[in-house]
């Protein structure tokens, strides 16, 4: 009996171990690698609080889906993340019909982010008359559901109609930019170097900087999106263009700055339709001479 007993709990103490070595076993390194493969095997998904105008029995919905009460950890029963095969590829299809996250399951830090991303045609409330809305989180830090029920605190690779690039501030996320006030309560990343402006992290400071130029394709067509993090700085480029140059990225936490270099990834679903093909990581320690030249470092 007693030898029984002990090869049961071996058994469970290598199936806890092999479960979590698989969970971790995705190792960053110097070369290029798929970060999405078709069983999400190095992510988790968070939905949020449905709309009101969502067909779905049994869960609580709400006309404000910042309150409400979140789906949850990996509930996903209207499908709002899946990977889909199309013409040979492998696609990430986001619905946007629910908002949602979905979040790797490590931390990343000194890293060049790739993807190739476009909109689908379908868009649902509370956006069904604003701009297709999508977004890479970064750094993410804390628990779920921190912003509006749905998100994380980090920074944001903002994926917006008119405004691929654009970055926001995430709760406790904060960085600065060199910027200027174009209108009230609107900020645009400038190529001067004359007003280093902070955003988000609270404080009275504004959440959101738009991108100078958009440098985005026509509606339906690809885009090439690069994030590359060294250090407390990042760079947002869109096909091949640094639209945004992010620094000193810093989270505060009980009223202190806390340099903030690393955290985990974060893809959006947020009331529109939205394909990725091609999601890559790859280590790196600075970055790369075209785009540090484009971004004046």
């Amino acid at each position: 009996m007693k030898t029984l007993f002990s090869i049961i709990l071996l058994s469970i103490t290598v199936l806890s171990f092999s479960q979590k070595a698989t969970q971790h076993e995705f190792q960053i390194s110097k070369k290029w690698q798929d970060l999405l493969d078709k069983d999400f095997s190095n992510f988790e998904k968070f939905v949020g609080v449905p709309h009101s105008s969502v067909k779905l029995e049994g869960y609580a919905k709400s006309d404000d889906v910042r309150n409400g009460t979140p789906l949850g950890l990996n509930n996903d029963p209207k499908n709002v993340m899946t990977m889909i095969e199309e013409d040979g590829e492998l696609l990430f299809k986001v619905t946007g019909e629910i908002y949602a996250g979905l979040t790797t399951l490590q931390e990343f830090e000194n890293y060049h982010l790739k993807a190739q991303f476009k909109w689908g045609e379908k868009v649902w409330e509370p956006r069904l008359t604003k701009p297709k809305d999508n977004g890479i989180l970064y750094h993410c830090h804390g628990e779920h559901g921190e912003f509006w029920n749905v998100w994380m605190s980090s920074l944001e690779f903002q994926i917006i109609e008119e405004g691929m690039g654009d970055f926001v501030g995430l709760v406790r996320g904060r960085a600065d930019i060199y910027a200027g006030m174009v209108k009230k309560n609107y900020y645009q990343a400038t190529t001067s170097k004359d007003t280093l402006k902070t955003f988000g992290g609270g404080g009275g400071n504004p959440g959101y900087c738009h991108v100078n130029k958009p440098n985005e394709n026509p509606d339906g067509e690809w885009n090439t999106l690069e994030l590359i993090c060294v250090g407390n700085q990042s760079l947002h480029v869109v096909n091949g263009k640094v639209v945004m140059v992010v620094r000193n990225s810093r989270q505060v936490l009980n009223g202190k700055e806390i340099p903030l270099s690393k955290g985990k990834i974060q893809l959006q679903s947020e009331g529109a339709e939205s394909y990725y093909k091609d999601v890559q990581i790859k280590s790196v320690s600075k970055f790369p001479k075209a785009y540090k030249k484009q971004a004046g470092l």
